[in-house]
């Protein structure tokens, strides 16, 4: 099972259905990292033990440039606003934290739908 770090762009009903369904996740402005660049989300989500899910093409660009550089992070999970609708988000991301475990991600992204 993982625990998943939503940043700042990811719908707060895609958080609720998440929180309905019992997973796993904190939204990064709850807990003071709103408006933060995404390296330092990412890196904090690593110091948590979670997984983020972002729905900001510049996770993309952070996770290249650590893939580039071999350096190991926790993992992301990618959603584009236009293809992937709310309730689809919700449920391939109960589907991956019931499923998935914290090796299944490190330093790797993942692309919604499945």
């Amino acid at each position: 099972m993982i625990r998943l770090y939503a940043d700042e762009n990811v719908e707060r009903q895609i958080v609720r259905g998440l929180r309905s369904l019992d997973v796993d996740n904190l939204i990064a402005e709850e807990v003071g990292f709103g408006r933060t660049e995404d390296s330092a989300i990412l890196d904090r989500a690593g110091e948590v033990g979670r997984i983020v899910f972002s729905r900001d093409q510049d996770f993309l660009r952070e996770a290249a440039i650590r893939q580039s550089a071999d350096k190991q992070f926790v993992g992301v999970i990618y959603a584009h606003k236009r293809d992937v609708s709310i309730g689809q988000c919700v449920q391939d991301l109960d589907l991956l934290a019931i499923a998935g475990t914290p090796d299944d991600f490190e330093s790797r992204v993942y692309f919604l739908p499945l």
